[in-house]
């Protein structure tokens, strides 16, 4: 089963979630961390759910893709 996971980075470290599953979030000092943090709380989060569910989840996608605009700096 496999899920799409977006990770940010900030000045702390990296923050992790699943979109697919609401409150599905973690983080992490590097990404490596971020991964297994967010890997573990993903297997936590489908433990409570029915099989039927998971099934569901599983077949969304999510297409992930840069947007550029052009700058509207005010002077």
């Amino acid at each position: 089963m496999q899920f799409n996971a977006i990770i940010e980075r900030d000045r702390d470290g990296f923050y992790a979630y699943i979109p697919a599953l609401q409150g599905c979030m973690s983080q992490g000092d590097t990404l490596e961390e971020a991964l297994a943090n967010i890997k573990e709380a993903l297997e936590l989060y489908l433990e409570d759910m029915e099989e039927q569910e998971k099934e569901r989840l599983s077949e969304s996608s999510y297409i992930i893709a840069p947007i550029t605009v052009e700058s509207t700096a005010h002077v």
